[in-house]
């Protein structure tokens, strides 16, 4: 009986096994060098982070938040509601409007778009949440944005953490369809995109607290969390783009971020803090923050990433000391992430975001 139940096992094992596809994404290996190179004259980047999806965190709504016609009267409580899985659009065309003008007149010039399921894609339209944008509104967009000197990047985040948008292939993470469906987003965005100078792929929080309120999580590690990484940003690269990444994994394995990280990736290490102060030995005293040493050493190119998510002063700090420790051949610039719904209640939020990086320029 014993024998019986062991071969049973060993088949059944088997049987899951071969279901498993292997890891084959190997880092990739970027021959364009030329174009990595920061030219003298290239413009400092100052950009913003702005939501056309707002889908990348939770997978179920609280029963509060279940009306779709929810009345917000401030940004806390738009932020609140939208926040959740929305199977429909939570954006304002107006407050876009108002804050694309707000920006071109602040002297920034660039937007990374989180597109996630706002966008009615050719290759998947089954993604698309109710008032997603077509391909042409969002070409007419990018025109728009370009006219107003306001380079458009986009962003598709593969972090299970923040890849609900992805809808039933969230939960396929991994898998031979999963693969085929993220090849076909990517291809397709960097053609609506005109073969964007980079493409943001998130990769950010991919840890089980992260996920905590999720009904469900999943978490790659070791090898296949990079090998999947490797498959983005070789499908990326492949197309002449430049892949761009959170990079707060290195917080928690810096000698295997650093060993295993290609250079050819830009990475944005990202603080919202108030703490910057250094060591008896000049270190900064916060991990998050040192990671801007770290990467400085190791040789990547930046674009620090601050925030007035949490205080109003963090991103002016995070220009000031990002000009003082990465050297100006790799600071390909500044970038601030408010992290707010792209809607009515949180205007003066982003306005608030785009005023700091105003005075940020100035005295740069």
């Amino acid at each position: 009986m014993t024998n019986r139940r062991n071969f049973i096992r060993q088949m059944t094992m088997a049987g899951i096994a071969s279901t498993i596809p292997s890891i084959t994404h190997s880092k990739p290996d970027f021959n364009q060098t030329s174009s990595l190179k920061k030219a003298n004259d290239q413009k400092l980047i100052w950009g913003n982070l702005l939501h056309l999806s707002y889908n990348m965190w939770e997978d179920n709504v609280p029963l509060k938040y279940r009306d779709e016609n929810y009345q917000c009267s401030t940004c806390q409580e738009a932020r609140e509601w939208a926040h959740p899985y929305r199977s429909f659009l939570t954006f304002d065309d107006l407050t876009w409007n108002l804050l694309l003008q707000e920006m071109a007149d602040a002297g920034m010039n660039m937007v990374v778009i989180d597109l996630g399921d706002a966008v009615q894609y050719e290759s998947h339209p089954e993604i698309a949440v109710r008032n997603a944008w077509t391909k042409e509104k969002l070409s007419s967009e990018l025109a728009k944005m370009r006219k107003l000197g306001l380079e458009p990047i986009p962003k598709l985040n593969f972090a299970t953490t923040h890849d609900v948008w992805m809808g039933e292939y969230s939960r396929m993470v991994s898998t031979t369809k999963y693969y085929s469906v993220c090849r076909d987003l990517i291809s397709e965005v960097i053609e609506i995109f005109g073969s964007p100078r980079f493409f943001h792929i998130g990769m950010d929080e991919e840890t089980a607290g992260h996920q905590s309120r999720h009904d469900y999580a999943v978490i790659r590690q070791n090898d296949l969390w990079w090998g999947d990484l490797y498959f983005y940003i070789g499908e990326i690269e492949k197309k002449g783009v430049r892949a761009w990444v959170w990079s707060d994994y290195a917080w928690h394995k810096p000698e295997l971020y650093f060993r295993k990280m290609p250079k050819s990736v830009l990475q944005s290490n990202w603080y919202y803090g108030t703490e910057f102060e250094l060591n008896k030995l000049n270190e900064p005293t916060k991990t998050y923050v040192k990671l801007y040493n770290d990467l400085e050493e190791h040789g990547f190119d930046q674009i620090p990433t601050g925030s007035n998510h949490s205080n109003d002063i963090n991103m002016e700090a995070t220009v000031d000391y990002g000009k003082k420790v990465i050297d100006q051949s790799r600071l390909y610039g500044f970038m601030t992430a408010p992290w707010r719904p792209t809607l009515a209640p949180c205007l003066d939020r982003h306005k608030q975001a785009i005023a700091q990086i105003e005075k940020a320029i100035k005295n740069y």
